[in-house]
């Protein structure tokens, strides 16, 4: 997930720098593009890039903070509601990591943190 990210901001890094590039050999000698104006855009760009940057780390953040509870539960007894929605309860023998997503194995069921509503402990 985050490589494509990074894969988007790079693109659109380009772009603006292609823009802004065209921009400046476009411009009419007489009456050049207002500097000011040309910094403005550039420091919200940055803006805009470090923001970005900033919510990737907070993803990752996130999945380790996931991760992080899904192993505290490991031998665990929790109360799940299933896939057919119904409530089941069993021991939390795994944490696994697919497509971003945290889940727990308990029994032959593969658990998602949100599906969880209740835990006894041990």
């Amino acid at each position: 997930m985050a490589s494509s990210t990074s894969a988007t901001s790079q693109v659109d890094q380009n772009q603006f720098l292609q823009l802004m590039v065209k921009q400046l050999q476009s411009q009419d000698p007489l009456n050049p593009t207002d500097s000011g104006q040309m910094l403005a855009q550039l420091a919200q760009f940055s803006t805009l890039s470090g923001m970005e940057k900033l919510n990737t780390s907070f993803s990752e953040m996130l999945t380790l903070q996931e991760i992080s509870q899904g192993s505290n539960l490991v031998g665990k007894q929790i109360s799940y509601t299933n896939t057919s929605g119904a409530s089941a309860s069993g021991t939390v023998s795994a944490v696994n990591m697919s497509n971003g997503s945290v889940s727990l194995t308990v029994g032959k069921d593969s658990v998602s943190l949100s599906q969880i509503t209740g835990f006894t402990g041990a």
